[in-house]
C-alpha cells in the first residue's frame, strides 16, 4: 500500500484483516513518522517501539494460523498518558506522579487489547487533565499539527494532534469538560464523548467522579464508534456502568434520513467568530440535504448548567488531589495548582446543590428538545488561538480567551449527554472548525449514524495537515 498512514481505523483494520498488509509493515509505518513530527509537535511522551513491534509480529502469526483475536487486530494505537497498563509508567503529564508504575491495567485499555489492538506509546495530556488548551508546566505544550503556533485543546492534547498527524489511527481521550471535543475541534479530527457511565474508569486517572468520561478521537465517526463497540458496557470495577448497554451496531449504521435535529436559537449562537457563524449554517444545510429534520430548540438556561459544571468539577478535583496539595504543592504547575487551590472555595452546600439539581437540569433538558435525535451547535466561539495568547503567563487576556472557548462543553458534561464533534469545515486562515452534536442519554449510535451520514456528505474528516 502506498500510503499506510493515511487509512482511517475502519481501512487499516480490513487491509489487515484481509492481509493486504501486516501488522508489522503498519506499525512500521507509523513508528517512521513519529521522528518527524515529535519534534514539532511534542505529542508522545512515550514511544514503545520493541514492545510495539513484538506486539504487530505477534498479531501477524496469530492471523497466519487463524487466531485473530477481534475487530482491531494488529491495530497499533497510542494513548493519553492516563491510563494504566499493569507495571508500567502512567505520570498523567504530572510531577507529581514522575515515576508512577500502575499496578493494574484500565478496562478500557484491556478491552482494546481484546479486540487486537498494539500499544504504540503514551501521549501528551494536560497535567492531570486540568486544562483546556494544551498547555504543561512540565513538558511543554503539545502544537497543533495545522499550525504549530496553535493550540491543539487539552486536555486530550497529543491524543488530538497526534491523529490529526497520522502518527495513530485513533487515540483514547477524557472528557470532564470538554477534554475531548476541544481537540477534535481545533485539531481537526472527529471525537466523541459518550454517556457518562457508558464507558468504565477502571483504572484511568480520576478527575472528577461525577463528570468524568473516556472516548475516542479518531478521524471519522464510524472509527469513533469502532472503538466505542470495543470498549462501552458494563465493568464491575465501575458502578456508574451498571446497566449500561453493549454497543449496537445496526442503530449506529442506520439512515441519517428522518432523524431530527434541535438547533438552538441562543447560548450556542452568540458571539460567534464570523468563520463559526459560516461553518456552522453551512453544516445545518447540509443536514438537511441528507433528510435530517432541523427544528429551532429553545434550551434552558446554559450558562446556569455551566456555572453548576464548575462547582463539581472544582469541589471533586480539589477534594482528589487535597493530600498532594498538602504535601506536595510545589510540584504543581501554577496553573493546575491556582485551579485546584480554587476548589477550596466552594462550599459543602454549594457542591451538594450543584449535584442535587443535575437531575432537574437533565429533565428539563428533555423537555425542552422534545423528540429530537440530536442538537447540533458550534463547539467552540473560533478556531485554535496561539499557544502565547492562551498562556495564563503570557498576558492580562489570556483567561478570558480560555473562557471563551471553553464556552460550549461544560454543559454536556453536567447533564451526562453524549456528544460528538466532527470535523465541518475551515477558517479564513486555514484552521479547522468542528461542529456539535449532542445526544440523548445513551444515544451515541445515533450520533455516529449522523457523523458518519455528515461525513458521506463532506471531506473535511479526509484532509490531512502537511508532512513537515
Amino acid at each position: 500500500m502506498s500510503d499506510i498512514a493515511a487509512l482511517s481505523l475502519a481501512e487499516v483494520a480490513a487491509a489487515i484483516r484481509s492481509r493486504k498488509v501486516s501488522s508489522v509493515e503498519v506499525t512500521r509505518a507509523l513508528l517512521a513518522r513519529i521522528p518527524t513530527w515529535q519534534p514539532i509537535l511534542n505529542c508522545f511522551v512515550r514511544v514503545e517501539t520493541e514492545a510495539a513491534l513484538a506486539g504487530a509480529a505477534a498479531a501477524d502469526a496469530a492471523l497466519a494460523r487463524g487466531a485473530a483475536v477481534g475487530a482491531l487486530h494488529g491495530v497499533p494505537l497510542a494513548h493519553k498518558d492516563m491510563y494504566y497498563v499493569a507495571g508500567s509508567l502512567a505520570e498523567c503529564g504530572s510531577k507529581v506522579r514522575k515515576g508512577f508504575v500502575a499496578p493494574a491495567t484500565s478496562t478500557v485499555l484491556a478491552r482494546l487489547e481484546a479486540a487486537g489492538t498494539v500499544r504504540l506509546g503514551a501521549l501528551h495530556m494536560a497535567e492531570f487533565a486540568y486544562g483546556p488548551t494544551g498547555h504543561n508546566a512540565h513538558l511543554g505544550p503539545a502544537r497543533n499539527a495545522w499550525d504549530p503556533t496553535r493550540i491543539t485543546g487539552g486536555s486530550s492534547s497529543g491524543s488530538g494532534t497526534a491523529v490529526a498527524a497520522r502518527l495513530t489511527y485513533a487515540a483514547l481521550g477524557s472528557d470532564t469538560g470538554g477534554s475531548i471535543r476541544l481537540p477534535a475541534h481545533f485539531c481537526g479530527v472527529t471525537g466523541l464523548k459518550p454517556t457518562y457511565g457508558r464507558v468504565s474508569r477502571a483504572n484511568a486517572m480520576p478527575l472528577s467522579f461525577s463528570l468524568d468520561t473516556v472516548g475516542p478521537l479518531a478521524r471519522s465517526a464510524e472509527d469513533c464508534g469502532l472503538i466505542l463497540a470495543a470498549i462501552a458496557g458494563a465493568d464491575p470495577e465501575d458502578p456508574t456502568t451498571a446497566g449500561a448497554p453493549d454497543w449496537d451496531l445496526g442503530t449506529a449504521r442506520r439512515s441519517a434520513s428522518g432523524l431530527a435535529v434541535g438547533i438552538p436559537s441562543a447560548f450556542y449562537t452568540d458571539n460567534l467568530d464570523a468563520d463559526i457563524a459560516r461553518t456552522f449554517d453551512e453544516a445545518v444545510a447540509t443536514l438537511r440535504r441528507l433528510g435530517v429534520r432541523t427544528v429551532p430548540v429553545e434550551l434552558p438556561d446554559q450558562t446556569a448548567v455551566s456555572a453548576a459544571a464548575l462547582v463539581v468539577l472544582a469541589a471533586e478535583a480539589t477534594t482528589l488531589h487535597a493530600p498532594w496539595l498538602r504535601s506536595r504543592a510545589d510540584d504543581y504547575g501554577p496553573q493546575v495548582r491556582a485551579r485546584l487551590e480554587n476548589g477550596l472555595a466552594y462550599s459543602a452546600v454549594e457542591y451538594l446543590e450543584a449535584l442535587r439539581w443535575r437531575g432537574p437540569a437533565l429533565a428539563a433538558h428533555l423537555a425542552a428538545i422534545g423528540d429530537v435525535d440530536a442538537v447540533m451547535t458550534p463547539a467552540s466561539t473560533s478556531a485554535a488561538p496561539t499557544i502565547e495568547e492562551t498562556d495564563v503567563g503570557g498576558g492580562p487576556g489570556a483567561e478570558a480567551a480560555i473562557v471563551a472557548i471553553t464556552r460550549f462543553m461544560r454543559p454536556v458534561n453536567y447533564l451526562g449527554l453524549p456528544s460528538l464533534v466532527v470535523p465541518a469545515g475551515w477558517s479564513a486562515g486555514g484552521l479547522p472548525i468542528g461542529v456539535q452534536l449532542i445526544g440523548r442519554p445513551f444515544g451515541d449510535e445515533t450520533l455516529i449514524a449522523l457523523g458518519t451520514a455528515f461525513q458521506t456528505a463532506t471531506d473535511h474528516h479526509l484532509k490531512a495537515p502537511t508532512d513537515p
